[in-house]
């Protein structure tokens, strides 16, 4: 079988995944007394609505739900997805002898994504709290950044801008020069100007899990996550391992000083 670049290897071990929403930020106290700056997530529950396997997908993958929609709302497809086996149709078709994939059993979700991976002992159904990050120190948090429209090239890229002063005609937040002379007689793909700016998606690696509220469904997460307050993101156990101690390596001395 073929398997696509993107697509991990059938027998990599799926990281610990849930699907939340970006509530805020506040600031905790530590057992030192300090003051430590949080994200915090509403987390879970998760319906697990479907498992991806190499031999029926090609892959393997779990994908969760998150916060109820109602049927009204969703499509015919979506409400076939979730529903339950005690339907009438079901019922009917298990007695004639089909062999239906197993559903979910829950309303339509408004929240829908796959986590890569092969994951041990979880099946269709079942749901997922926060207390699957029991004992994880780091995350990975994925959303989508603030859309903040169309910006100029000292917003969007942080360019200096021209001078500020007299002789500069109404051009200080402009870029200056876009390309060169007759040759090449053109811009090269991929210049910095300006144009949209944010609503893209970002993940942040290596965030410190601070606390875990089961009774509330909340995970603390130290410092910042992307996206705005009531965004959705995606928090996995990270994959990069962080190093801890160790003795910084010694910087060069430019121009030979003493």
């Amino acid at each position: 079988m073929k398997r696509s670049r993107s697509c991990p290897a059938p027998d990599a071990v799926g990281r610990k995944g849930i699907l939340g929403r970006k509530v805020g930020m506040t600031q905790i106290f530590d057992e030192d007394g300090k003051v430590v700056p949080v994200t915090v997530i509403e987390a879970g529950p998760c319906p697990v609505l479907c498992v991806r396997t190499v031999d029926r997908d090609g892959y393997s993958a779990v994908q969760l739900g998150f916060r109820d929609k109602p049927r009204r709302l969703a499509s015919r497809s979506v409400r076939g997805q979730v529903a339950s086996l005690d339907g009438r149709r079901a019922k009917a078709r298990a007695e004639a002898g089909v062999v239906a994939v197993a559903k979910a059993g829950c309303e339509p979700q408004r929240f829908v994504r796959e986590l890569r991976g092969t994951y041990d002992g979880v099946e269709v159904g079942q749901v997922l709290t926060v207390g699957l990050f029991e004992g994880v120190e780091y995350v990975d948090v994925t959303g989508t950044t603030k859309g903040r429209g169309t910006s100029g090239v000292m917003k969007r890229h942080g360019f200096k801008g021209q001078r500020a002063t007299h002789g500069v005609k109404k051009v200080h937040r402009h870029a200056g020069g876009t390309s060169m002379n007759t040759s090449p007689a053109r811009v090269f793909k991929g210049k910095k100007m300006a144009g949209r700016y944010g609503s893209e998606r970002s993940t942040m690696r290596n965030i410190r899990l601070v606390r875990i509220d089961t009774a509330g469904n909340l995970l603390l997460l130290r410092g910042a996550v992307p996206g705005p307050n009531g965004s959705f993101v995606v928090v996995r156990q990270t994959n990069k391992l962080r190093k801890v101690g160790g003795a910084a390596p010694a910087s060069k001395k430019k121009g030979g000083g003493k």
